[in-house]
């Protein structure tokens, strides 16, 4: 019979573990929490010092029976949930809810799951850390206190069933003040100059790119600037001012953290943030390997530390000096960036043996999980190695008052680029096509290139994007990234579209509420505190009951002044001269998961209902139709022909009645401005005083 009993999270890590530890062992699963704050209630005693009501998760009953019964046979049982705060709080909730003895209880925690690895942690068997405990306590309550206490709130405003989140609802604020701003955006006109020389005993031209004098870089902003350049420039020598060579480096990158390699794998494999996360779980818990059984083939996956084992470290360099060479090896460990907040408990994600290639473990895999896997092997293996260097060469070419440049590099040593490269390490290096070149040879001016350019608005937000953004900002951390993303695209906050985020019409209407009525819990500082408090409880610097007795009463008294002004506010929904054609009532504006519907004012006796075509009051110009406001399937906003599909007309930013006084085609209003659809026009006008108008009503 066993002596000892281990319980883990996941099932999936049952068998691998019960190999390395033998018969003397019986490990079993709680299946991740088994205790929760009740759904039905707030479930937190604001009266008596905001005490936690916990309560069994339904559905857990038989597991924790089971549990309590092989503990009762047990000589010590030895809690082995997930090596972070969350897995520290289910450990400390199955001690209570198995009523655990202290003396035959341990905690025990292994950041990789191997079998020196899970050996090893038994000998370093420690007492629960009620800080982290603590810390996940807080992180619950105040998560809870806002979602409940705050969703009544939306469901009086908008009359669903709509919720908020502490970390999701500032994540949907990033994503609407980016949308904020893309909207607004007014595109600036500038030209580049290219000049193409013929190089004295050289076939092929050279092409050189317009600098400015020998002071400063100089921009072209317009047509009339250019000329101005061009007829300065008209019949002057040209001649080499300048030939620099040199060499530059590129460091090789850090091994992965949870943010990175979220980012990376959404670039590189098009990876959602959710899937990642479920691969890398599974590559974690255990794999069946040919010839080596289930075995964990990654460490741990919520982390936000680049620290790595002196072990792997060693395994690391030795293999890279077997396959590569002794000049390939890093010479010192790369440090991430000392500045910000990092949780140092455990190491970066790597693979758990370096000489596991991503090749021999290729057909025990699926396709996903290989490639994710390779993704990490790769990164890792280059983390260890030297850095790339490159040979550059620099030409400044000067022609009466202006120069123009040319520059290139060739690689000269690949090192980490012998195992890993990114999307932009291709980007830029391309050879200079003229070998010899110094300041007597002589060149003659072939032709000039010129081009206009209009600056461009920043990007949409990807996952990748946002990922890096919160973990920037500081909010959120490594376990809550994937989660906060794909809940606010369940709750269709956010719809995505080739990668990108866009805030649908539901969002808008949440994030206008969440801004005016909640402040500050919406406010990137103050949830970027909230977060450095919650370390502070974790490191037992700050006492976890501090934290929610400051929180509660400002959330409070903003709930009562937000219920207080909504009662003044009698919310009718809008009635529309759209009749309805079962019963001839006149329809009315509803919200649903798409955003705005009509519906009959009847229900439930008239169940009829159909899509709200608005009119924006500006003719198609294709087909002079009415132009209306649509969503897409996965609810973007955007604006097309009533006539679809008839008529193919749509754009994504609104269009204006008024006619580009240029080119003759339509206008697109961006803030105050209006700009030529058309973007090789690129005119830009103020809005007419009366459209201004209307757009502020």
């Amino acid at each position: 019979m066993a002596k000892y009993l281990v319980i883990v999270e996941s099932p999936a890590k049952v068998k691998t573990i019960k190999k390395f530890l033998g018969s003397n062992y019986e490990v079993m699963a709680s299946n991740g929490h088994v205790r929760d704050l009740p759904k039905s209630q707030l479930g937190i005693d604001v009266e008596h010092d905001f005490e936690p009501k916990y309560i069994t998760i339904r559905g857990k009953g038989d597991i924790l029976a089971a549990l309590r019964k092989a503990a009762k046979k047990a000589d010590k049982v030895y809690l082995a949930t997930d090596p972070d705060r969350e897995g520290e709080a289910i450990s400390w909730h199955l001690s209570n809810a198995l009523k655990l003895e202290q003396k035959k209880m341990r905690r025990i925690t292994f950041n990789e799951i191997t079998k020196t690895a899970v050996k090893a942690s038994i000998k370093q068997a420690r007492d629960i850390n009620m800080d982290l405990v603590d810390a996940q306590q807080t992180r619950r309550m105040l998560d809870r206190m806002v979602g409940y206490e705050i969703s009544p709130v939306l469901w009086a405003k908008v009359k669903r069933g709509l919720s908020a989140g502490r970390v999701q609802s500032v994540a949907l604020r990033i994503i609407g003040d980016r949308e904020e701003e893309i909207n607004n955006f007014i595109p600036e006109e500038y030209w580049s100059l290219d000049a193409e020389f013929s190089v004295e005993g050289e076939r092929k031209p050279l092409t050189a790119k317009f600098y400015g004098n020998k002071n400063k870089r100089l921009a072209i902003h317009s047509r009339e600037e250019l000329d101005k350049i061009l007829k300065e420039l008209d019949g002057v020598e040209y001649r080499v001012a300048e030939v620099k060579k040199g060499e530059r480096t590129k460091k090789a990158p850090l091994p992965f953290t949870t943010s990175t390699l979220q980012q990376e794998a959404s670039k590189v494999l098009n990876f959602s943030t959710q899937k990642t996360m479920r691969l890398a779980q599974q590559l974690y818990e255990g794999v069946d390997i040919k010839g080596s059984g289930t075995i964990g083939i990654i460490t741990y996956l919520r982390t936000d530390s680049t620290r790595i084992s002196e072990e792997a470290d060693a395994a690391a360099r030795e293999y890279i000096v077997s396959e590569y060479g002794e000049e390939y090896v890093a010479t010192a460990e790369k440090k991430g960036d000392s500045k910000k907040k990092i949780q140092d408990a455990h190491e970066a994600i790597r693979p758990t043996d370096i000489r596991r290639l991503p090749l021999s473990v290729k057909e025990s895999l699926s396709r996903d999980q290989y490639r994710l896997y390779q993704l990490i092997w790769k990164r890792f293996a280059a983390s260890r190695m030297q850095q790339a260097k490159y040979e550059t060469t620099s030409v400044k070419i000067q022609g009466g008052e202006y120069y123009f440049t040319v520059s290139a590099s060739k690689l000269k040593f690949d090192g980490f680029m012998a195992v890993y490269t990114q999307e932009d390490d291709s980007k830029g290096e391309n050879q200079l096509l003229v070998k010899s070149l110094d300041e007597q040879t002589k060149i003659g001016l072939k032709g000039f290139k010129e081009q206009q350019h209009f600056t461009q608005p920043p990007a949409h937000y990807t996952e990748a994007a946002l990922v890096k953004t919160l973990e920037e900002l500081g909010i959120g951390r490594p376990s809550t990234y994937a989660p906060t993303i794909t809940t606010i695209i369940a709750r269709r906050y956010v719809a995505k579209e080739n990668k990108n985020l866009y805030m649908t019409e539901l969002g808008e209407v949440v994030n206008k509420i969440m801004k005016e009525a909640f402040p500050s819990i919406v406010d990137v500082n103050f949830t970027a505190t909230m977060e450095e408090l919650l370390d502070c409880v974790g490191e037992g610097k700050v006492e976890w009951k501090t934290v929610i007795r400051n929180f509660y009463p400002d959330l409070d008294e903003a709930v009562k002044t937000a219920q207080k002004e909504l009662e003044q506010v009698k919310i009718e929904d809008e009635v529309t001269d759209v009749i309805c054609e079962q019963c001839g009532r006149n329809m009315v504006i509803k919200y649903g998961p798409h955003g705005k519907f009509l519906a009959c004012p009847g229900f439930p006796d008239c169940k009829n209902t159909k899509p709200y075509l608005e009119k924006i009051g500006v003719a198609c110009p294709i087909c002079g139709k009415d132009v209306v406001v649509k969503r897409s399937k996965k609810g973007r906003l955007y604006y097309g022909c009533e006539n679809n599909p008839e008529c193919e007309f749509m754009s994504w930013q609104k269009p204006s009645k008024d006619k580009c006084p240029s080119c003759g085609g339509y206008m697109l209003e961006k803030g105050n401005k209006l700009v030529c659809a058309d973007e090789h026009c690129g005119f830009v006008m103020m809005k007419p005083k009366e459209t201004e108008d209307m757009s502020n009503k």
